[in-house]
This record gives structure tokens, C-alpha cells and sequence, in this order.
């Protein structure tokens, strides 16, 4: 497990992680979540030794990252897609950390097969990289020593649709056999379809550490979706009775207030066609938006209206 226990670090005056405690368990992706500057980086940071708490106390399986015997054998880790040099080839990359850790050469074969990136590609320099083929190679690092941890920053960040959904079954398939997985996205419809669970900040601080499921359900509001043939007919009517009707994206109209129920009886009472009602709950990206809006540290005009 990964366990933080009254996390906190300073910078001067600023507190990027303000006494944050939660615990991230095998067997499950973990997604964290937070606006830019809320202490998500600082926090990945910290975990793996890169940055010094000014409080509190951050364990791997009970151990600080620097007490780690063979770290690579523990935690994997993506923070930074470009932090290889460019003039080594992703293969020596790979091989060199492979040998600090005393992991079998071999592995260095197993990780490119695993990432798909292939031999002749690794053959050649980091620096003629596309940003999803470096992406490929940070997967690739963190998995070199197998490890039971996983903690991983943007990870979909370049890849294509394909490459995408092999990293989200990835993700899932390691979690499955065991293994701690610890995600940090903005990518909130992937986040919606690969984590187990959420661990949400803000300006530092904790929100909330629960179930995806539990995090939209609680949160969330609850509308309907409803399709006419006569559409401009079917709003008014709505509107009439105090509904909020709004377009919703996928087309046909979003309503707030009345449940389905009463929108079926309401259209069939006044001879209205009805092609689809479907009650719905906000998404995650809805969701996490509405309550981290207080967190904001930058937001555009658009944004401050919408919070008041």
C-alpha cells in the first residue's frame, strides 16, 4: 500500500500538500484527482523521494521510497515522459536501469514487447521520439522491475485511441493481479472507465477518498433525457411546469426537476411522441468539476461565473 499520514509540504510561505492522509490498496486503480496547482505532482513527489515533507510521513509497503532496498523492484513510476536523455537509444535507456536495479537483462525484451514499441524503434534515439512513443518508453520503465506499486502521472498523455485503450486494460490487469495502482489524469472520461476508486484534492487538501461509483452517486444530480420529434414542443411544455431544459450533447433535451415518470405522463397527456426517456446521472467529469470548482487556483471568466 501507499499511505500518507498528515502529508505536508511547504515551499516559503506557499503549501502545495496541507496534512493530507489516505491510503491507496492493492487490487484496485486508484485515481487522483485535482485542478492544476492542487498538489497532485507534490504529492507523486513525495511518495517517491524526490521531494522532501516538511510534515507528516509518505510509506510504500511500510517504507520510505530512500529505505527501499531495490527500488525499481517496488514502485514503477511515470512522472515525466521526456526524462530520458535524447541521445540514448529507449533499449540502453531501459538496459540501464535494468542493470542499477539488478534486474535480468531479459526484462529489457519483455518490457518493449509489452509496450509494443518494437526492436528497431528501440534501437533508435529517444530524441526522434513521438510524444506517444515516449509515452510507450516511460510505461516501459516503470514496468522494468515488475513491481507491485505503480504510480503513474498523464499516462494517456500522446497515445492514440488504440494506444489508450491498452493502457486502460494495462491499468486493470494489473490491479487485478494485486498490484497497487495509483493514476493521476485530467482525462475525465478514461479516469471514469479505469478507476476503482478516487482520491480527490484540492488546494492540497483532501475532498473526498471513496468508490467511483459512490463518488457520482452521492454528487451527481439526477436528470433525464428525453428525444420528440417535436422538440421545441416538448420544451415548452416542460419549461411551462418549471422544469430546466436544457441541449444536452448527445441531442435531445436534458430536464431537471420532474423524473421520467412524470415527463412520460406529461407528453402522453398532451399527445406528444416520445422516442426516448432515460434517466440519467451526471458524469464524472460533472461531478468532479462542480465540487472542485472552490479549489480552482486559475480560472477563466467563464469559469468564475460559473461558480457564483
Amino acid at each position: 500500500m501507499i499511505e500518507a499520514t498528515e502529508l505536508t509540504k511547504r515551499y516559503g510561505e506557499r503549501t502545495a500538500v496541507d496534512r493530507l492522509s489516505f491510503t491507496v490498496r492493492p487490487g484496485r486503480v486508484t485515481g487522483f484527482l485535482g485542478p492544476n496547482g492542487a498538489g497532485k505532482s507534490t504529492t507523486m513527489r513525495l511518495i517517491l523521494g524526490l521531494d522532501s515533507a516538511s510534515g507528516g510521513r509518505v510509506t510504500v509497503g511500510g517504507k520510505a521510497y530512500r529505505d527501499l532496498p531495490v527500488p525499481l523492484r517496488a514502485v514503477g513510476s511515470l512522472l515525466d515522459a521526456k526524462g530520458v536523455h535524447g541521445g540514448r537509444s529507449a533499449y540502453h535507456h531501459l538496459a540501464g536501469l535494468a542493470a542499477s536495479n539488478g534486474i535480468p537483462r531479459r526484462r529489457v525484451d519483455e518490457v518493449l514487447d509489452l509496450v509494443g514499441l518494437p526492436a528497431a524503434t528501440a534501437r533508435g534515439r529517444a530524441k526522434g521520439f513521438s510524444l506517444g512513443m515516449g509515452q510507450r518508453l516511460g510505461i516501459a520503465a516503470a514496468l522494468i522491475g515488475d513491481p507491485e506499486v505503480l504510480i503513474l502521472d498523464e499516462p494517456v498523455n500522446g497515445l492514440d485511441t488504440e494506444g489508450i485503450r491498452w493502457i486502460r486494460e494495462l491499468m486493470k490487469s494489473l490491479a487485478a493481479e494485486g498490484r497497487t495502482v495509483f493514476l493521476s489524469s485530467h482525462l475525465m472520461s478514461e479516469m471514469e472507465l479505469t478507476a476503482d476508486h478516487l482520491i480527490v484534492i484540492g488546494r492540497g487538501r483532501l475532498i473526498a477518498d471513496t468508490t467511483m461509483r459512490d463518488f457520482i452517486e452521492t454528487n451527481s444530480r439526477a436528470h433525464t433525457l428525453v428525444r420528440s420529434p417535436e422538440p421545441d414542443r416538448l420544451r415548452a411544455l416542460l419549461e411551462s411546469t418549471g422544469a430546466q431544459v436544457r441541449l444536452d450533447a448527445t441531442g435531445g433535451w436534458r430536464v431537471d426537476g420532474p423524473d421520467a415518470a412524470t415527463i412520460g405522463n406529461l407528453a402522453r397527456d398532451h399527445g406528444l411522441a416520445i422516442h426516448e426517456l432515460t434517466s440519467m446521472h451526471s458524469s464524472l467529469e460533472e461531478v468532479y468539476t462542480a465540487l472542485s470548482q472552490s479549489s480552482v487556483e486559475y480560472r477563466t471568466e467563464n469559469q468564475k461565473e460559473a461558480a457564483r
